[in-house]
């Protein structure tokens, strides 16, 4: 432990490492409870995507969309 201590190089792999580590898991988490395509009960809740509402958005980033313009193109089921 007193290597790590005194070898301050390292200290940035770390940081970064660990920050990288972090922010990857936080992604998989949002993708795992937000992402339309994963159903976690599927006896109350067999179709998620069938849900989703057209001014919805459900992407993490999106570039030149408003989706409080878009209009309802699909049928109801």
């Amino acid at each position: 432990m007193l290597y790590f201590i005194s070898c301050t190089l390292l200290i940035p792999l770390f940081i970064f490492i660990g920050g990288g580590a972090t922010m990857s898991m936080m992604y998989l988490g949002r993708l795992a409870l937000k992402n339309p395509d994963v159903s976690w009960d599927r006896k109350n809740n067999p179709e998620p995507w069938n849900n989703l509402q057209p001014q919805q958005q459900y992407k993490l980033f999106t570039v030149n969309m408003d989706y409080s313009k878009l209009k309802k193109d699909r049928p109801d089921f």
